[in-house]
């Protein structure tokens, strides 16, 4: 049985200290933050990330190097004979992507897997190949199943301010401002390939609202049409209120009975365009 070693990136949630805990290997992304890079989780955490944010820093992401990738990589290999690199989704950077075409240097050790996801669905495909190399599967095997499964998730983001969507481009200044005026708090979805508009609310309360019955609905339409959502497990994640998040998870607890509920910061790479003060609610199907 070969030893596969199981790599994601930071964009998980999947903190360092954590991954030497659960013994996989994450690698962190960078950031470039007035014209000086930062790597997520090394030399950048998450409040000096929000500190800088609404300071007004000019914060853009990047990919992270093809060294930093190549000698991950070559190190792992000393020890493991194959590795599952799962990098964040590919309709949201361009990583991916670099990390195939390197992978074809490799001669088969290495399987980069695009099943599409980011921050706590990513982090759950991270565990989930954990325990299908657990179970002895290949690193082939893996990846195809993660890439089978890969849209057996959902995520719903609702915003506290437009600001950031505004200051990305991702929304026009008179949206952002009539906004703003009337209030409203939208919430978007990623479907796999990218961040995109989902609904508005006029409060947060609704927000939330719309987000646990959409989720209910992916549920019912998507996951379990015939019934019963024994194998389902729900995800909080949040941009900077924690306090806010765990009152959220007290809600959804409620509305989810009995369903494993896992609760992290979203990533940043997300962040940096949304701001803080957000809230997600996401949902994975169980595969093993």
């Amino acid at each position: 049985m070969s030893k596969i070693a199981i790599v994601t990136d930071s964009n998980s949630g999947i903190t360092q200290e954590e991954a030497k805990k659960i013994g996989i290997a994450v690698l962190p992304m960078p950031f470039n933050i007035n014209e000086d890079t930062f790597l997520e989780d090394i030399n950048l955490t998450q409040e000096q990330f929000y500190e800088k944010l609404t300071e007004g820093a000019e914060i853009s992401t990047s990919q992270p190097s093809l060294e930093s990738v190549t000698k991950l990589w070559d190190g792992l290999l000393k020890e493991y004979d194959q590795i599952v690199h799962i990098p964040m989704s590919s309709g949201l950077s361009g990583s991916c992507q670099t990390a195939m075409m390197l992978a074809q240097d490799y001669e088969g050790k290495v399987f980069v897997v695009n099943n599409q996801r980011i921050s706590v669905t990513q982090r759950q495909s991270a565990l989930d190949a954990i325990t299908l190399a657990e179970q002895g599967k290949s690193g082939e095997e893996i990846k195809k199943i993660l890439e089978d499964t890969k849209f057996d998730s959902s995520i719903y983001i609702t915003l506290d301010t437009l600001k950031y969507l505004k200051k990305g481009g991702r929304i026009t200044p008179a949206a952002a401002a009539l906004g703003t005026l009337l209030k409203i708090k939208p919430v978007l979805q990623i479907q796999g390939e990218k961040l995109d508009a989902f609904s508005k609310a006029r409060t947060m309360k609704q927000a939330k609202s719309t987000m646990i019955n959409a989720i209910k609905s992916d549920i019912a339409t998507r996951f379990c049409p015939e019934g019963g959502c024994e194998g389902m497990k729900l995800q909080i994640a949040y941009t900077k209120n924690k306090e806010a998040a765990l009152e959220f998870k007290t809600e959804v607890e409620k509305e989810f009975p009995g369903l494993p509920i896992h609760m992290d910061p979203l990533s940043l790479s997300v962040s940096c365009h949304i701001g803080p003060g957000a809230l997600a609610l996401a949902c994975t199907k169980d595969i093993i």
